[in-house]
């Protein structure tokens, strides 16, 4: 039973980052975008909460700096 927590868990954590690095990707392409920047925002709430400490053990940021240098490079 515990594994399908785990499952459910890291199904949330995915879906976290692939709203992430689309909104990274669309905020290089249009920096005005309101709605991408709320998106991104949103994300990088969830990887510093204690929600997501709960979830799993993965530093939430150093996840968000990979990412970010993921899109950009940097």
């Amino acid at each position: 039973m515990e594994n399908c927590y785990t499952n459910l868990a890291n199904a949330f954590i995915l879906l976290a980052v692939k709203d992430y690095r689309r909104a990274l990707r669309r905020q290089k392409k249009v920096p005005e975008d309101k709605a991408v920047k709320t998106r991104k925002l949103e994300c990088e709430r969830f990887f510093r909460s204690g929600w997501f400490e709960v979830l799993t053990s993965l530093d939430g940021e150093v996840l968000l700096d990979k990412l970010y240098q993921e899109v950009y490079g940097e």
